[in-house]
């Protein structure tokens, strides 16, 4: 099977750097910073494939690296060094040169790539939604990024995905401020959802919500992964969360990938020192 998405070499350095970046940092030196020129490495070489209808885990301490890599492969942030390409075949995506490494692009093609094939559900609400603006609106608003124009079609297309996502149809035009934290993330799934994303990534979704609160939207992302089978990756420290979502994930300490394979076997027989701790430690 070809992948949907594939990542090569993936670094993001903060910091001048030096020749001795690589060599005296990450998970073999127990460190992401470089002791010479103190730079940091928040991720680096990370690689790895992602599949048609897959949901990959990421899964790590904080400052591991996890988020980092979501943040890059949706465009928030440069990286140093890199390679990553995604499959752009249709639903309006913009047309790309088979094998483009989608980090040479210029600004505005990686925003029409994004908006065509990408979505994303942040850990805070607020860096994905815009309070002031109304739920229906912050769909709407994607919507219009992707190029849609007609008012009445963006509505019905809002109205169906709060109610698939669980949000009260009659709060549409309210305002997501005055949501609780488990509606707003809701709203957000579903704004990820308008375009008929090619990848969707969810970084650290449930982290500040109340138990009850996070097991309904685990469960209700849960199955919407299995009706629309979007190839989804999702970060967490939570190795619950990784055991009920995904079928396949990696583990990332200071800013390296230490382990990989199903999650089950990551769970289960985990061979690395670091995912033996991670794993002991929720026991």
């Amino acid at each position: 099977m070809t992948p949907i998405l594939q990542v090569r070499n993936l670094t993001k350095r903060y910091g001048p750097g030096c020749a001795r970046c690589l060599e005296s940092t990450g998970a073999r030196r127990e460190t992401n910073q470089c002791p010479r020129c103190r730079s940091i490495l928040a991720c680096r070489e990370v690689a790895f494939e992602l599949y048609p209808g897959e949901v990959l885990g990421i899964v790590g301490e904080s400052g591991s690296g996890k988020s980092t890599v979501v943040r890059l492969l949706h465009f928030d942030f440069e990286p140093t060094t890199g390679e990553f390409f995604l499959s752009l075949n249709g639903n309006g995506a913009p047309k790309i040169d088979p094998g483009q490494n989608l980090f040479g692009l210029s600004a505005f093609h990686r925003r029409q790539v994004r908006n065509a094939r990408m979505g994303i559900v942040y850990q805070n609400a607020r860096m994905g939604l815009r309070m002031k603006v109304s739920a229906g609106g912050n769909i709407a608003e994607r919507l219009l990024m992707a190029g849609w124009r007609h008012v009445g079609r963006m509505r019905e297309r809002a109205s169906g995905l709060l109610e698939q996502t669980e949000v009260p149809v009659e709060r549409m035009d309210e305002l997501p401020r005055n949501f609780s934290g488990g509606m707003q993330q809701r709203v957000q799934i579903a704004k990820a959802l308008s375009t008929h994303p090619a990848v969707l990534l969810l970084d650290e979704v449930t982290t500040g919500l109340d138990v009850s609160v996070q097991a309904r939207v685990l469960d209700l992302i849960r199955g919407l992964q299995q009706d629309l089978g979007v190839a989804t990756i999702v970060v967490s420290h939570d190795l619950g969360v990784i055991r009920l979502l995904t079928s396949r994930t990696i583990v990332m300490r200071h800013g390296c990938i230490v382990e990989e394979g199903l999650s089950d076997q990551i769970l289960e027989d985990p061979q690395h020192p670091y995912t033996q701790l991670l794993v002991n430690s929720t026991l």
